[in-house]
């Protein structure tokens, strides 16, 4: 039988659908208590409900039981009912997964196709390509908001950026400007990653799209990997994405380095896209007292979780690591706060 982390993780369910700002989180979280506790939802003992978590409309359900997860997930819907609420909510119950993907948010710009498509044409034809991804309203000056995992994301940028590419291509064949539509692509992060149009014989420019939680992830548990010798590695972030610069320094063998330090940094930012999740401390009162009492009790359980990454701001303590890891640290966390 497992024991430990293990088992809590058996015996627990993410719920998605949750509405959120309707009420106080902890009205919602007994809500959602009663809820699963009801026979008639298949439910039993609930050991602990966890909401608000990083995820809008997110919730995490632990049961006594990891019977009663199966039992739960058997229900064909779950509607969420309470005389607090104005109306039924439909709920997504999947089983707790221990490889959860981080979700991402993404301005992207598509001004730079104007002149070829219709943009809303071409938004339709991006939800089809990417079915995984939310797309918020295309704004007028060409804008949208994206939001889902970040591979999916990745082949979004993929396709803009072949798109890119042909119309740059006819460009040139019609003696237009073909870097001008290149670089404004890049200006405004239409694509994933690409060569920087802009280089001469003695330079070499690789562009890497990482996400911003997995990049501080990489740059503190694994600094070496932006350190290397003929190459000059820089990121900016922007949100939930950092683009990552990798420039040869002018040798000769710059270029061919550059390509391998591209590659090594992409193979681990995939090996940890499939570990890593966050989790979101939110301070309820945003006072300095609160701020400093969390961030103590954060330092004295790091040591006991030493691959776990706290990342404070002002009004909440983002932590990331491995599913395991995280659920613990923050059950702790919140356990001492209470």
């Amino acid at each position: 039988m497992a024991t430990g982390q293990a088992a809590r993780s058996t015996r627990t369910i993410v719920i998605a659908g949750v509405p959120a700002g309707l009420l106080q989180d902890d009205v919602m979280a007994d809500i959602l208590t009663i809820h699963f506790q009801m026979s008639r939802n298949n439910g039993g003992d609930v050991e602990v409900v966890t909401y608000p978590t990083r995820n809008k409309g997110v919730a995490y359900v632990t049961f006594e039981d990891q019977e009663v997860v199966e039992s739960v997930l058997k229900k064909d819907q779950h509607l969420l009912q309470d005389k607090r609420l104005p109306r039924h909510y439909p709920l997504t119950v999947t089983r707790y997964c221990e490889n959860a993907f981080l979700s991402v948010t993404s301005i992207l710009n598509v001004a730079v196709f104007r002149d070829h498509f219709v943009l809303e044409d071409l938004v339709e034809e991006m939800k089809k390509q990417s079915p995984a991804l939310s797309f918020g309203p295309l704004q007028p000056n060409g804008q949208i908001a994206v939001q889902g995992p970040f591979p999916a994301l990745r082949v979004l940028r993929e396709f803009l950026l072949l798109k890119a590419e042909s119309l740059s291509q006819e460009d040139k064949r019609e003696g237009k400007s073909h870097q001008r539509l290149r670089r404004k692509v890049q200006e405004h992060r239409g694509a994933t990653e690409t060569r920087s149009s802009a280089r001469d014989a003695h330079r070499e420019k690789q562009m890497v799209v990482l996400d911003t939680d997995v990049y501080h992830y990489m740059r503190h548990f694994l600094p070496k990997t932006f350190q290397a010798n003929d190459v000059v590695i820089s990121g900016v972030t922007d949100g939930d994405i950092t683009t990552v610069c990798i420039e040869s320094a002018g040798r000769k063998a710059g270029a061919a380095h550059g390509l391998r330090v591209k590659k090594t940094i992409e193979n681990h930012s995939l090996e940890l896209q499939e570990i890593l999740r966050k989790e979101r401390l939110c301070f309820k009162e945003h006072s300095r007292g609160e701020k400093l009492r969390y961030k103590r009790l954060c330092e004295r359980l790091k040591p006991r979780y030493p691959k776990v990454l706290i990342i404070p701001y002002d009004t909440h303590i983002d932590v990331v690591g491995t599913s395991a890891d995280i659920f613990k640290f923050t059950e702790q966390v919140r356990s001492h706060s209470r």
